[in-house]
């Protein structure tokens, strides 16, 4: 455990140590690396190693500085003109290691700006000392001679510093008398003199030219007239030279042509005589040639036709034999089937009779259980109705004998309701009444109203005459006028007769 503890110290101890040596330079500065070793170690744009409390590290800035090196007094020349002169110049800390060790020397840990301003004098006082060797003249007109004088004056200076000039640029050139304006001035006039006289010249030389040439282009010209005149003359001399020669060479060509077209138009009657009678005799031996190939054609075509005739005939009576063998054959397969299928169809016939006997023997077994069950159930019904019929007319003739008129009011009661449904059922259809006024005094309404009971009325008293029953007086047999002036009284009437004859009483008493 101790041991681990030690190891981990340990490595930390390393790392911190690493982390605390590592140094990283730009390529724009160097890490100049001092302390055990006699000459430094420059570090530029690479990492490296130090040893903490034992050595040190300090900056040296490498990027490229720009210094504004304009004369602050007016500079003579070597003519004793004052002039100012401002520049820009490019320096920066040279490469080699002599350099560096130097510039080390010089601006270790400086910034830009302490480095500007220890150059700036440096390069006023060359400037300086080079406008003194220089015309006006020459540092105007060539400003590049002067920037290189001043880099090669100033180059020993700046390399004491491990400085170099990268750039030396002249920006402006002013003096104090207005001499380069005058120079200016003076160069314009020199210069508009040169250009006039040159002008003049110019204009010389291009009138003399112009004579010059049009003089030797009049003496061509004439001699070009000159020359075409005479081949002129000569191309007509030409010509007729060659017209009569052509003539003469036409005539003979005439007369060579005339000779050769007679000669050869006998040649041509010869040569059309003798290719007419070649021509006959070849039609006659083509007209053999073709009667005889009709002749072959039309052997060959009735041979042929007649071949044919009897290939087709003989094909025909193949296919017709051939057809009649096939159409027996399938007449006789499909005898051998409808033979199978009648014999199948019969099969299956006397089984399904056998199946619907054996359900019709069946459903008669049923049904006949079931009219045994039924009748026997009729007759036991038909046999409790009539027992129970005849005990209800027993007791209903027990009764009509025990109450007598009362049991035939209490029949009748309960018909009269059926008797005036009956009476007032003709009124149902009809559709509309109009009651006319008959005269006497009585309104058509009540009489019309009053139809019904009259009717019902009439009816009782049809039951009378024909029954001797008076539904009216047993009515009224309850009534108080009954009870004191006929003293009429039924008794052994059961309760609902009673209050059946109470009814038209109360009803009285209503009205």
């Amino acid at each position: 455990m101790k041991l681990a503890i030690i190891i981990g110290v340990v490595v930390i101890l390393f790392v911190v140590f690493i982390l605390a040596s590592y140094i990283k330079a730009p390529t724009d500065r160097a890490l100049i690396v001092s302390g055990l070793r006699k000459n430094p170690k420059f570090v530029i744009g690479k990492s490296a190693l130090r040893i903490p409390f034992l050595q040190r590290v300090d900056k040296l800035e490498l990027k490229m500085i720009s210094v504004d090196v304009k004369t602050k007094e007016s500079v003579p020349t070597n003519e004793y003109i004052n002039v100012n002169i401002d520049s820009a110049v490019k320096i920066k800390v040279g490469s080699s290691k002599e350099m560096l060790e130097k510039a080390a020397s010089n601006f270790l840990n400086k910034n830009e700006d302490y480095i500007r301003n220890s150059v700036g004098d440096v390069l006023d006082g060359n400037v300086r000392e080079i406008i003194g060797q220089m015309r006006l003249e020459d540092i105007v007109q060539d400003r590049k001679m002067f920037a290189e004088k001043v880099q090669e004056n100033a180059a020993p200076d700046m390399a004491r510093m491990g400085l170099e000039i990268v750039s030396f640029n002249v920006q402006n050139v002013t003096d104090e008398g207005n001499v380069i304006e005058n120079l200016g001035i003076d160069r314009v006039v020199s210069i508009s003199k040169s250009a006039q006289i040159s002008r003049a010249e110019s204009e010389r030389d291009i009138e003399v030219a112009k004579a010059n040439a049009t003089k030797q282009a009049n003496d061509a010209r004439i001699e070009a007239e000159t020359a075409i005149a005479e081949r002129n003359n000569e191309l007509e001399i030409k010509k007729q030279e060659l017209k009569r020669a052509a003539d003469v060479k036409k005539a003979e060509a005439d007369a060579a042509y005339e000779i050769q077209q007679q000669e050869q138009r006998k040649t041509i009657e010869i040569t059309t005589a003798d290719a007419n009678i070649a021509k006959q005799e070849k039609e006659i031996e083509l007209r053999e040639k073709e009667i005889a190939v009709k002749e072959k054609t039309l052997d060959a075509d009735i041979r042929k036709q007649a071949e044919a005739e009897k290939y087709a005939t003989q094909q025909k009576a193949d296919a017709q034999l051939y057809q009649r063998q096939k159409e027996a054959e399938a007449k006789q397969f499909e005898i051998q089937k409808q033979a199978e299928a009648k014999k199948a169809q019969a099969e299956a016939d006397r089984f399904a009779k056998e199946q619907e006997a054996e359900a019709v023997k069946a459903q008669g077994i049923a049904e006949a259980e079931s009219i045994k069950a039924k009748g026997l159930a009729d007759a036991e019904s038909i046999k409790a109705r009539g027992l129970a019929e005849a005990e209800a007319m027993e007791k209903k003739a027990e009764a009509m004998a025990k109450y007598g008129k009362a049991a035939m009011t209490e029949m009748i009661i309960k018909v009269l309701p059926q008797m005036a449904e009956a009476i007032a059922k003709p009124l149902e259809s009809i559709d509309k009444v109009t009651i006319i006024d008959g005269g006497s005094g009585e309104n058509g309404v009540g009489t019309f109203s009053g139809n019904v009971p009259s009717v019902l009325a009439k009816t009782i008293e049809s039951i009378k005459e024909t029954t001797g029953f008076d539904l009216t007086e047993v009515m009224k047999a309850n009534t108080y006028d009954a009870k004191t002036t006929k003293n009429v009284n039924f008794t052994g009437l059961p309760e609902e007769m009673s209050a059946a004859a109470k009814e038209p009483e109360t009803d009285g008493k209503t009205e």
